[in-house]
């Protein structure tokens, strides 16, 4: 569970993101939006210390040196993985048809297969998105997956090469995807950020705004002189 136990250092730890992220295996912007709490819902943080893959002692000296990288003292218990669709919690599985929307219009080159391996979703529902036909598409947004908490970042860039190599294109010349996509993320967890800013500045000027005084409201503390 590298996401969960990615938001218990985040929370618990003042380590860096990318001592984070090399440690659960994550992309470092995935621990950002961890961090910034930009997931799609927040994650119930895993402990690694009761589970014996991280010592204090570890984590002390990460603490002290930014660039320590963390040793796993014990491998995690390995999920058995059964065949068929990928699970999706219940509080996500609204969100894929944002996620599959943004494949479609950021990366034209992943087959139906490719993206409902990556979403967990049917090709019905990702072709009744191409075409416009899906039921629910005037509330479609196309949202980054990764930042849903649907795929992981690595998924993602593995099945964009594996979709490049098979379309032929040298991935070398024009790999300007997995940047494009950076600058993507970057860009909508600032907005997030910047919002959520707006929202709370709003809410100070409201309560601002609401407070009276005696002569405002009409009444007199019949206490005070």
């Amino acid at each position: 569970m590298p996401h969960a136990t990615a938001s218990w250092l985040v929370d618990s730890t003042s380590l860096t993101f990318q001592q984070i992220a090399e440690f659960c295996g994550l992309h470092i912007l995935e621990v950002q939006a961890i961090a910034d709490d930009t997931a799609a819902t927040k994650l119930t943080g895993r402990d690694p210390l009761r589970s014996g893959e991280l010592t204090m002692d570890e984590i002390e000296r990460g603490q002290d040196d930014p660039t320590y990288r963390l040793r796993m003292h014990r491998e995690p218990d390995k999920a058995i993985r059964t065949k068929g669709p990928r699970y999706t919690p219940v509080s996500k599985r609204q969100d894929k048809p944002d996620g599959v929307a943004w494949l479609i219009r950021n990366h034209p080159e992943l087959s139906d297969g490719q993206i409902g391996k990556l979403i967990g979703t049917t090709r019905t529902t990702i072709q009744a998105i191409r075409d416009r036909s899906h039921w629910n598409i005037a509330n479609i947004q196309p949202k980054d997956p990764v930042t849903l908490g649907l795929t992981s970042q690595r998924e993602l860039d593995a099945a964009v090469a594996k979709a490049a190599k098979a379309a032929g294109t040298d991935l070398v010349a024009n790999d300007t995807g997995f940047a494009r996509d950076r600058e993507a993320l970057i860009e909508e967890l600032r907005a997030e950020r910047e919002a959520a800013a707006r929202e709370v500045e709003a809410a100070h000027s409201a309560e601002g705004a609401g407070e009276e005084g005696p002569g405002q409201s009409g009444f007199v503390d019949p206490f005070r002189s």
